[in-house]
Formats: C-alpha cells, sequence, structure tokens
C-alpha cells in the first residue's frame, strides 16, 4: 500500500498542493500571512509537501538533514507548530479522500490503506515535533544572549561620566547582567559619576528598586558615585507608593538634567561659542 500512496503523491502532486494550500491558507495564524507574502508561502508550502513526500523515499540521514534545514526555516518565518503538524494532518486528509474519491482505496483495503497512511505520518509529526522544538530552544537561547549583550551597556559620555539607559522589564536574570556590565564598564572606563536611566523601564516595582540600589551600592564600592535619571512622575508616584527609600540618591526627572548635574560634580560646564565671522 505505501507503494501505492507514493504513486498517487507523486502523479497528484501540483493538485494536492494546489488543495492543501486552499485548506491552510484558512487554517493559517494571522502572524503567518501577516509576517511571508504569498510567493513565500507558496514557495514554503510547496518545499513542505516535498518535505512531506521525501519521507517516503530518502535515506533517513538524508531526510532528517532536510528536516533540520526546514525547521530552522519555519522558526525564522514564526510559523507556530500548530500550524505546521496541523498542516500534516491536512496533507494526509487530501491524499486520503483523493485517493478515495479515485477509487483507488475501497471498502476492502479501506483499513489497510488507513493504517498505512497513519504509521507514515505519525513518526514524522513526532519527528517534526522534535525538530522544531530543537531548534527553536536553540534560536530564542542565541537571541537571548544577544539581547543579554546589547540590554545593558556602559556608555562613556565624557571624561569621567558614563550612562546606563535601561529599557524594557527588568528580572532577576537581567539585573545580573546590568550589576555585572556596570562594574566592569565603571573600571574600564574610569568613571567617576554614572548615570542610570530608567526612562526606558515600563514599571519600576519594590524588586526592580531593589536591583537598582544595589547596582549603585556596587557602583560606590568601586569608587564612583551613581545617580538615577529620568523618573517620570507615575515612576515617582509608584515608589513613594510601595514606601522605598532612594535618599541615597541623587535623582533627576530627565538624562539632560542628569547630565548637568554629573558635570557639576566633575567642575565642569558646557559652553557655547559663538562662531566669529
Amino acid at each position: 500500500m505505501n507503494k501505492t500512496i507514493d504513486n498517487y503523491i507523486q502523479t497528484q502532486r501540483e493538485e494536492i498542493l494546489k488543495k492543501w494550500i486552499e485548506k491552510m491558507k484558512g487554517k493559517s495564524d494571522e502572524r503567518v500571512l501577516k509576517v511571508v507574502s504569498d510567493q513565500v508561502f507558496i514557495s514554503t508550502s510547496r518545499e513542505f509537501m516535498d518535505l512531506i513526500i521525501s519521507n517516503l523515499k530518502d535515506s533517513n540521514e538524508k531526510y532528517n538533514e532536510r528536516l533540520h534545514e526546514f525547521a530552522e526555516k519555519i522558526v525564522k518565518l514564526a510559523w507556530p507548530l500548530s500550524f505546521v503538524t496541523e498542516g500534516i494532518h491536512v496533507f494526509s486528509r487530501i491524499v486520503f479522500e483523493g485517493m478515495k474519491a479515485d477509487n483507488i482505496i475501497t471498502e476492502e483495503n479501506h483499513l489497510d490503506a488507513f493504517y498505512s497512511l497513519d504509521h507514515w505520518i505519525i513518526p514524522m509529526t513526532t519527528e517534526i515535533v522534535n525538530i522544531y522544538s530543537t531548534t527553536w530552544e536553540r534560536t530564542v537561547s542565541l537571541q537571548k544572549i544577544a539581547l543579554q549583550e546589547l540590554s545593558a551597556p556602559l556608555i562613556p559620555v565624557f571624561d569621567g561620566v558614563s550612562v546606563m539607559p535601561l529599557i524594557g522589564a527588568i528580572d532577576t536574570e537581567r539585573a545580573k547582567q546590568i550589576m555585572e556590565n556596570l562594574l566592569n564598564g565603571v573600571v574600564k572606563n574610569r568613571s567617576e559619576v554614572v548615570l542610570i536611566d530608567i526612562t526606558g523601564v515600563p514599571v519600576v516595582d519594590t524588586m526592580v528598586a531593589h536591583h537598582i540600589i544595589q547596582a549603585a551600592d556596587a557602583v560606590r564600592l568601586v569608587g564612583a558615585k551613581c545617580m538615577l535619571v529620568g523618573i517620570r512622575p507615575e515612576i515617582a508616584q509608584t515608589i513613594v507608593n510601595l514606601g522605598i527609600n532612594l535618599n541615597q540618591f541623587t535623582t533627576k526627572n530627565t538624562l539632560k538634567k542628569g547630565m548637568e548635574a554629573a558635570l557639576e560634580i566633575m567642575k565642569k560646564k558646557i559652553i557655547t561659542v559663538e562662531e566669529t565671522e
């Protein structure tokens, strides 16, 4: 029966592909259709179908290699795993119904055909789920490392003055990264004043404030002064309501005011020089 299924798919592949694309477009998550063009969707769908068909004829080594490549591609295209697994089942139903319509599957061989398709589909689905999950985890891990490296840079802006802009939520893991970058940067840049800019931090709760206070204490231990800037009115109100004590900080509501205060501490100032003709 496997050979019969293979022959049917090979001879009807374009018709099967057409039906598959029509059905899957109706089932597509909006994310799939938004991030890829029709041309990419069709070409990837064709590649997906070729991959499914190749499971009937390729060696395990060659098939697994193609499967890994395809998994990496669909992860990058943001195809949900549920969409991919549904695609396999839709494909098998199209084949089964098509073979019934052409009287290849009859009442006599109905169960045999069903079990043959099932025996072919289930291991492939399991393998795709495993590889997709592994690829996704690896991709997320690499992205997380990249984001961590970029998430808390200490930027020297003047001799002795550095700024650390913080953007997004701060959890315990990220707080450790901030602390490490802060201390390494202070020593490397020989910073005397460090401005921690929280303009881009959406929520400052007790835990976030605790991490910031710890960072400020660590900066003082290496001989630099820490200043907290970018305190918006709603953040200030939250800090007061939570009873968080930031008295050990010099605080400013904008980075500009913080920079002016930092230069004053360094006994420096910016002078505007008028151009002379």
